[in-house]
């Protein structure tokens, strides 16, 4: 498989709050405190295979009804996780996604196309309390029809899912039940996900945004939050980042942002009403703010221009407007210095060779994403440009439109050396700077 790194696992259209209720059911475990769980999360290229990874499992007590799940991960591309899924656990490997609501394990022992190796798939008859869905659930017979998502009745009368995300890439299978088994004492009740038979991926789908089937709302998650490490730019060890399901003991220095929130009345055609939208104003390069109105960073009346953070976005995106008045600032610094008819994903042309990286970076300088009250996601001259292959590195961000998105997405790329906090219960979104490669030694 060589699916676009840019845009993996953004969604088309995929509403599943139009479905009708689904059971949603808090963690269960054997004693009301706090439990606080650690073990290996991983992030990787999406074609390149992991194995599965020995977890461990550290429990503390809190007065608090939230728990708190750590992980390390390693990063380049892609955010792994590697969960215990079924009853006796069987570690699967999923793309942590902010973007997306399906979550979806592998369930057959095929080699995905172009993968060397077979990745480890999960296996049915050896969980105790996997459960498929019958043809028959309120999932896959929803009140109002979702036709990106098609589901049918298979042979044996369960329901079939097809899903499709905006790079071409696809999961098909089986809708079913299963639990998340963390320790002999903490055990999610069955959660619906997908058991795919046909896919482009090696791993599942871990999705986190605010849809009923996402895995933070059928496991009533409260707040999740990661620090992406700098990526590597030698050979050496994949960096290591850190991922909390639950309180972060570092949040105390987070800077936070309110999530903007959308009614029923106010679902438009071209809006995401489940993604973690925030309220972007402005964008600075080399400390000067590039004339672009406010406006163009918040739905307009169709819901094109909303501003989503996503953790399976690689690349940052920024509508037509926005990404054009980015790149006249950046034409005017170095303009001599790109690459001519040159695009990389049909969505980023501002692009250099191999040698002028070091003189780009000095030219170009930091670059800064404002938002409300202050809040800033710094761009250190280091990570304004990403190396796409082939002695190229581009300006880590893409022309939204060129996708039909129409949607600006801060992507991981532009998450470097950063703890970001997805507080769902208090609505926000809190970044926080920081050494994310040390905090895992």
């Amino acid at each position: 498989m060589n699916p676009s790194p840019l845009l993996h696992t953004m969604l088309l259209f995929f509403f599943f709050f139009l479905f009708s209720s689904t059971h949603s059911s808090h963690l269960t475990h054997n004693h009301k405190a706090t439990i606080s769980l650690s073990f290996p999360l991983s992030s990787l290229p999406l074609s390149t295979n992991i194995t599965s990874k020995i977890f461990t499992t550290s429990l503390s007590s809190t007065t608090s009804n939230n728990y708190n799940f750590k992980s390390s991960f390693k990063y380049s591309m892609a955010l792994i996780v590697s969960l215990p899924i079924g009853t006796p656990p069987q570690i699967q490997q999923m793309v942590l996604d902010t973007g997306s609501q399906l979550s979806w394990i592998q369930c057959h022992n095929k080699v995905p196309k172009k993968q060397h190796a077979p990745t480890p798939s999960f296996d049915p008859s050896l969980s105790s309390t996997f459960s498929p869905l019958p043809c028959t659930h309120p999932v896959c017979k929803p009140l109002i029809p979702d036709f990106t998502l098609p589901t049918s009745c298979d042979q044996n009368r369960l329901c079939h899912y097809s899903y499709f995300y905006a790079d071409g890439t696809y999961a098909e299978g089986n809708l079913v039940r299963e639990k998340f088994t963390f320790s002999r004492s903490v055990i999610t009740p069955p959660l619906i996900l997908g058991c795919a038979t046909e896919s482009t991926d090696p791993r599942g789908i871990l999705g986190m945004n605010l849809g009923r089937l996402s895995f933070t709302s059928q496991a009533k998650v409260n707040k999740f939050s990661y620090c992406v490490p700098a990526r590597r730019t030698r050979p050496g060890p994949v960096p290591t980042g850190s991922f909390y399901l639950g309180n972060n003991p570092n949040s105390l220095g987070f800077k936070y942002v309110q999530m903007l929130t959308f009614s029923q009345s106010q679902r438009m055609p071209n809006l995401d009403p489940l993604a973690y939208t925030v309220a972007l104003t402005g964008i600075r390069i080399q400390g000067k703010k590039l004339n672009i109105s406010q406006s163009v960073f918040r739905p307009d009346s169709g819901g094109s221009g909303q501003t989503m953070v996503d953790s399976g976005s690689e690349f940052t995106y920024l509508v037509d407007e926005a990404y054009n008045k980015v790149k006249e600032e950046v034409v005017r610094i170095v303009g001599p210095r790109m690459k001519r008819d040159y695009v990389y994903g049909n969505v980023a042309d501002m692009c250099f060779d191999r040698g002028d990286v070091i003189e780009i970076e000095r030219l170009i300088g930091g670059m800064v994403f404002e938002f409300e009250k202050g809040v800033e996601i710094l761009v250190p001259k280091e990570r304004v440009l990403a190396d796409v292959g082939g002695g190229v590195h581009c300006v880590g961000i893409g022309n939204s439109d060129k996708l039909g998105a129409a949607s600006n997405i801060i992507g991981n790329f532009h998450q470097q050396n950063m703890w970001v906090e997805f507080d769902v219960a208090n609505r926000r979104v809190g970044f926080g700077r920081a050494d994310c490669s040390r905090l895992t030694k």
